[in-house]
């Protein structure tokens, strides 16, 4: 079945039956998703997220969601657009300039009410302005950011890391080089326990899924000319670089997301499970993150 189907004819669809019709399922996922609703890749499988965000949907529109899908709410999806359902006003804060660059690159942008976006911006002061990114230095930042009243807010802002420091690029876990993410966006964590049977454990978020990374091999501590390896077990964690010194990674990184200070790590997990794909539909919902290169915003966005 099709939307226009349900619209043409003035039925309605059940919740329940989107289980097995995956080309409604799909075609609802990929409005959702492209009104910033539901986070992609699009899979026909209408599961507990998929099920949570289009009633987030329906109660933006003021549509009644009551285990059916009706024509109007089936017409309301093709009528909106991301310029017309809960559009996002921009300025020239750091905030804005990170969602202008994430637009210009196609990256996906959660807009729902509490919703959040994790974006890593590699070689960035607190203020956006690009840093020298010297090797084996905390100069990354952390960023989670909310949109709220249709405009995008900064709610963290914290020292990391997305690279691994001297120690394991010297002596790496894989014998093809250190792990260096690959700029882009991922979905590809869940809240989880980072080393699990080590004294340091914590509380994290945990790689389940699949993404790019370069592999050192020449311990040049950059990814230029280096191999792209993509995976879904490499341990690529969200995790705490337990108060490490600024100056040095040391054995922080071996090619994570790492925050410094691990106060501000135990913020990030508190304000992260805030959203409401964790807390109201799954707390197996798997996130999404961005990672940015500081001067290519700077050069791009200004």
């Amino acid at each position: 079945m099709k939307l226009q189907e349900i619209i043409a004819n003035d039925s309605s669809v059940r919740l329940i039956d989107l289980a097995l019709d995956r080309v409604l399922a799909g075609e609802i996922q990929t409005r959702l998703a492209k009104l910033g609703c539901l986070d992609p890749p699009v899979d026909g499988d209408f599961g507990t997220v998929s099920r949570f965000v289009l009633g987030e949907y329906a109660k933006q529109t003021g549509i009644a969601l009551d285990e059916t899908i009706d024509s109007r709410l089936a017409q309301s999806l093709p009528d909106h657009s991301e310029d017309t359902f809960m559009p996002v006003t921009l300025g020239n804060d750091f905030a804005s300039r990170i969602i202008k660059y994430m637009q210009l690159r196609n990256h996906w942008i959660a807009r729902l009410p509490g919703f959040l976006n994790v974006v890593y911006v590699e070689g960035t002061n607190a203020d956006g302005k690009p840093n020298a990114d010297e090797f084996n230095k905390f100069n990354d930042r952390r960023i989670v950011i909310g949109i709220e009243n249709g405009k995008p807010t900064i709610k963290m802002n914290v020292l990391g890391t997305t690279e691994p420091g001297k120690f394991f690029t010297d002596n790496p876990m894989n014998p093809l080089g250190a792990a260096r993410i690959a700029f882009g966006q991922y979905k590809a964590w869940r809240v989880g326990i980072h080393r699990a049977s080590a004294p340091s454990r914590h509380e994290a978020l945990v790689q389940v899924g699949e993404l790019s990374v370069h592999r050192d091999l020449n311990k040049d501590g950059k990814r230029t000319g280096d191999r792209i390896d993509v995976g879904s077990a490499f341990a690529i964690n969200q995790h705490s670089g337990h108060n490490a010194s600024a100056n040095n990674i040391g054995q922080a990184s071996a090619g994570c997301l790492v925050g410094r200070s691990h106060d501000e790590h135990k913020e990030f997990m508190k304000l992260v499970k805030t959203d409401p794909r964790f807390k109201k539909a799954t707390n197996g919902y798997k996130y999404v993150s961005t990672v940015i290169a500081g001067d290519d915003l700077k050069e791009t966005i200004g």
